[in-house]
């Protein structure tokens, strides 16, 4: 399901939730009876690059028991409980399967790795995660693409960043760092007690960001949600590498290559941005890169099959006598 962006840049969330109750009023058989030809067409992709992305998101390679109180499929239902996009993201897909199948998840942004095989949107990079099973979860929030028209060359040599800033240490440390520096606009876009109020600024659109040639992508309190749609354009992400993961698999990006790498403590900000402001050509490559790795994640049923596909192994995985 395609939203497409409004006039902030952003995706529309009120579309998709009126598009999301509709599909949800469907009966599941119809999708249960569907769900084999869906994985004989995932058995016929003549692509490496889908099962390396399959094995990527879940990397399970033995039998897992899970807990009794792993729920059924069954009982996935929408309440107001639920993180409303988190829900029918996962619902849009589970929905296909044996409504006995058993699964855990762990919605919203998840900075550990879960005790058991679980279905999360974000996971940490390093370490044995194989119990964090990535699935396109929040879409309409962390999956905007644009259309830049700006030139890099004809982009502000500056880099800006705006996004909430509290309790989120990276974006606080670079602010307490350069915070009204000559090179960078900052901004808090959210005001709280804690935070100096000079940093609350005003709010600025994503195509306000793309007549900046560096858009930071400082993460939050998992991802940087900006970097998706900034490697979709003719400006680069400047960021430190990355400790967390979604979809997009942040742990498969190549410093300096797909994105200007700084260091934890920011001290070679200056001499990089420097550097690509006086060698065009040079961030102008990355750019290049950048665009071609965002390229992967627009071809809508290719992601929806993919999703299945992550499912089907997982259950693999975790259900005894499953069944296709």
């Amino acid at each position: 399901m395609q939203i497409k962006p409004i006039k902030s840049g952003k995706n529309n969330k009120l579309l998709y939730t009126v598009k999301s109750f509709l599909s949800y009023l469907i009966p599941n058989r119809y999708f249960r009876a569907r769900l084999n030809s869906k994985i004989t067409q995932i058995r016929s992709i003549d692509d490496s690059d889908f099962m390396k992305r399959v094995n990527y998101y879940c990397k399970l390679d033995g039998f897992s028991c899970l807990d009794k109180d792993a729920l059924v499929i069954g009982c996935h239902k929408y309440n107001k409980n639920l993180r409303t996009t988190y829900f029918f993201d996962s619902y849009e897909c589970v929905r296909w399967f044996d409504l006995k199948l058993r699964w855990k998840y762990c919605f919203g942004d998840i900075t550990f790795i879960p005790a058991q095989p679980s279905i999360v949107k974000s996971r940490p990079i390093n370490g044995d995660n194989r119990n964090s099973v990535l699935l396109k979860l929040n879409k309409i929030r962390h999956y905007i693409f644009v259309n830049d028209e700006i030139p890099f060359r004809d982009k502000k040599n500056k880099a800006i960043f705006r996004g909430k800033v509290l309790a989120k240490q990276q974006r606080v440390n670079f602010f307490n760092k350069f915070f009204n520096h000559p090179m960078c606009n900052l901004g808090d876009t959210q005001p709280y007690a804690g935070n100096p109020k000079e940093w609350v600024t005003n709010f600025l659109s994503i195509y306000d960001h793309l007549t900046y040639k560096f858009i930071l992508a400082l993460e939050g309190n998992d991802v940087a949600s900006n970097l998706r749609w900034i490697m979709g354009s003719n400006s680069i992400a400047v960021m430190c590498k990355p400790n967390y993961e979604t979809w997009f698999m942040e742990g498969t990006l190549i410093p300096d290559y797909h994105y200007i790498s700084i260091k934890d403590d920011f001290s070679d900000f200056e001499e990089k941005i420097n550097y690509y402001i006086k060698y065009p050509e040079k961030a102008e490559e990355i750019i290049r890169h950048a665009n071609a790795y965002v390229e992967q994640f627009k071809d809508e049923k290719r992601e929806f099959l993919l999703s299945l596909a992550v499912l089907d192994k997982y259950f693999t995985h975790t259900n005894k006598g499953y069944v296709k």
